[in-house]
């Protein structure tokens, strides 16, 4: 008789970095429940994606949860203010956090997370954060993780009673754009089913110019990998 297996909370933007995680987290021998939120996003094609990659890695559920930011807004993610081009690598290419930031979302995303993984009794909760090739967010950093982790086994009854000891999976941190392609690769990721694009045109065509699009041409470009993304 086949073992059960564990489940695990794999929050999915439907994007590079999350769609690896899954299916890392897949080759781990985990049962697969993703996570993704419409939250007022103006990408909110990526939710397509998500569904798309939550069918083809097989997950046992995936739930979109409706969280409104636009009414903090503070993000040109979630309120109507410019998302920013050409910046990585250009003139505006600075250690500035952007304004393309969104404040507490992995905060507010990890909290649902803790959640889900607490009714499901799982330990585990995985995400794509990266601290190598990303934006500079400050809720990307291990350091971040680490006492969001801690504060997470005090915050339930889960851990507090000792039955579960939650653990923030985030195999990327530490990775390259180009390493975590080459990673997918190697799990025969069909990275065509995923969206990054910060700022698509209505049919989902990615701009080619904000920071997600150019870390992510930069890390197929290093990685050797044709770089499958329909761009305007």
């Amino acid at each position: 008789m086949q073992a059960t297996k564990k489940p695990a909370v794999i929050l999915s933007s439907g994007g590079l970095d999350s769609t690896t995680v899954m299916a890392m987290a897949k080759q781990m021998g985990y049962a697969l429940y993703a996570l993704s939120f419409d939250y007022g996003q103006r990408h909110a094609f990526e939710l397509s994606a998500a569904k798309r990659v939550a069918r083809a890695l097989g997950t046992r559920q995936h739930l979109v949860i409706r969280t409104d930011l636009t009414g903090i807004g503070g993000s040109a993610l979630t309120a109507d203010i410019a998302v920013p081009k050409h910046r990585i690598g250009g003139d505006d290419d600075s250690h500035e956090i952007p304004i393309t930031y969104v404040p507490a979302r992995n905060t507010i995303f990890l909290s649902y997370a803790l959640a889900w993984a607490e009714v499901l009794g799982s330990a585990d909760i995985f995400l794509g954060v990266n601290a190598v090739d990303y934006s500079g967010y400050p809720d990307c950093r291990p350091e971040y993780l680490e006492a969001y982790a801690k504060m997470a086994n005090l915050a339930t009854r889960a851990g507090v009673e000792g039955t579960t000891r939650v653990k923030i999976h985030a195999p990327l941190v530490h990775m390259t754009k180009a390493e975590i392609i080459q990673q997918g690769v190697q799990l025969d990721l069909d990275y065509g089913m995923t969206h990054s694009c910060y700022d698509p045109d209505t049919s989902g065509r990615a701009c080619g110019a904000c920071d997600s699009c150019t870390l992510r041409k930069k890390g197929f470009e290093e990685a050797g990998v044709k770089d499958p993304t329909q761009y305007i």
